[in-house]
C-alpha cells in the first residue's frame, strides 16, 4: 500500500504563479496541492479546511499578507515561504515567526520545490541562495548590535583570541544568534553532523560545555575562563 501523498496548499496573490507552482509539483508522484489561496486570510481558512501537510506562501499579497498570517499558519501546518521578497529583514522576520524555509523564485528548479516540500514536512530546514546569504549578512550584522562599526575587527579578534578557524567564527556567530544545528547546516550549506563537529571543536577551544556559555561569551557577557566552567 503506497504512502498517502503530501498535501500542499499554495498562497500566492498571482494565479499564473499559482498555476506554474501547481504544475511544479505534480511532477511529484507523491505531492499534490490540495487547495489555492489568493492572501493570507484565504490561506488560513483554507488551512483550517483542509488540513494540508505544508503551506506554501508568498510574502507580498493584498489585504492579509504572507508575514501577517505566517504566526497564524504555523500552528496548524509547516510553512515554506515562496516568494520574490529577498531582503535580509524580511527572511529574518519570516524565521523567527516560524516558517520551516525560505526559498526565492528564480533560484530553485522543480526537484529543488519538491525536496524542499518534502524536507519541511519533515523539520528540515531549506533556503535558497539569496535567502541564506541575506540571513547571514542579517545575522552578522546583528550579533553586536551596539559595536557593529567594529564587527570585522571583531571577528579577526575572535579568531585570533579563541584560536577560532574562519568557519568556526561563521558558526559561532550563528549560535549566538540562536540558530539551531538544523537552521546552521541549511544557512552554511553542510550537513548536520558537519555541524556537531564544528560545535564539538568549539567547545573545546572556549572550555565551555553549554550553548548557553557559548552565547554569553560571544556576546561579551562573559570572559573566557569564568564561563562556569574554565
Amino acid at each position: 500500500m503506497s504512502a498517502a501523498p503530501i498535501r500542499v496548499l499554495i498562497a500566492d496573490d498571482n494565479p499564473v504563479v499559482r498555476a506554474g507552482l501547481a504544475a511544479l509539483l505534480a511532477t511529484a508522484g507523491d505531492i499534490e496541492t490540495t487547495a489555492q489561496a489568493a492572501d493570507g486570510r484565504e490561506a488560513l481558512s483554507l488551512t483550517r479546511r483542509h488540513g494540508p501537510d505544508v503551506v506554501l506562501l508568498d510574502v507580498r499579497m493584498p489585504g492579509v499578507d504572507g508575514i501577517s498570517a505566517l504566526p497564524h499558519l504555523v500552528r496548524m501546518a509547516p510553512v515554506l515561504m515562496l516568494t520574490y521578497s529577498r531582503e535580509a529583514d524580511i527572511v529574518r522576520e519570516a524565521l523567527l515567526l516560524g516558517a520551516g524555509g525560505y526559498l526565492v523564485h528564480g533560484e530553485f528548479t522543480a526537484d529543488d520545490l519538491v525536496r524542499a516540500v518534502r524536507d519541511v514536512r519533515e523539520g528540515r530546514p531549506q533556503f535558497t541562495t539569496t535567502a541564506a546569504s541575506a540571513l547571514l549578512a542579517e545575522l552578522r550584522a546583528s550579533s553586536h548590535p551596539q559595536r557593529n562599526v567594529a564587527q570585522s575587527g571583531e571577528r579577526v579578534s575572535n579568531s585570533v583570541v579563541f584560536g577560532l578557524s574562519s568557519r568556526e567564527v561563521e558558526i559561532m556567530d550563528l549560535i549566538a544568534s540562536g540558530m539551531s544545528n538544523q537552521q546552521i547546516a541549511a544557512a552554511c550549506f553542510i550537513s548536520e553532523k558537519t555541524v556537531k563537529n564544528h560545535i564539538n571543536r568549539i567547545f573545546a577551544k572556549l572550555r565551555i560545555t553549554t550553548r548557553s556559555e557559548a552565547m554569553a561569551l560571544w556576546l561579551g557577557t562573559a570572559r573566557p575562563g569564568v564561563t562556569g566552567h574554565g
